[in-house]
């Protein structure tokens, strides 16, 4: 608790990412470049390549890649969900330090919130969609 509070207050920038259930809170503090989220190294945490990927592409699409730390906290939803969070995350706090990098990152889609929900399920029924079988007799 103390790390996160400590981050915060020397922090460039901090906003929120938000994707399905998955809420994630980032810090850019000056640095080199090490992205960490709940006390894990990026790598670590996310475990497949093209989740890692996706979380840094606001970096790269702003070449931003070793300036800054990213200290983070992801919560809710799984990994796919909190990589998205993550990725809609750095990109809201890297405008709110330039907004010079708002056309950048606007123009890829990076800050676009993901609106996709898991539709809920309805009474009755056995799930979202799918219906018990019709008999006709």
């Amino acid at each position: 608790m103390a790390r996160k509070a400590e981050a915060a207050k020397t922090a460039l920038s901090g906003s929120v990412g938000r994707r399905k259930e998955a809420v994630a809170r980032v810090f850019l503090l000056p640095g080199s470049g090490k992205i960490t989220v709940n006390g894990k190294d990026l790598d670590a945490y996310v475990g497949r390549e093209t989740l890692v990927l996706l979380v840094r592409e606001p970096l790269e699409a702003t070449d931003t890649s070793g300036k800054y730390d990213i200290e983070a906290t992801a919560d809710g939803g799984g990994v796919t969900g909190q990589a998205g969070a993550l990725r809609l995350g750095i990109a809201r706090a890297l405008v709110r330090v330039d907004e010079r990098y708002h056309p950048m990152l606007k123009s890829r889609g990076l800050l676009t919130r993901d609106p996709r929900m898991k539709e809920r399920k309805k009474s009755g029924q056995p799930g979202a969609r799918k219906r018990f079988q019709f008999s006709k007799r």
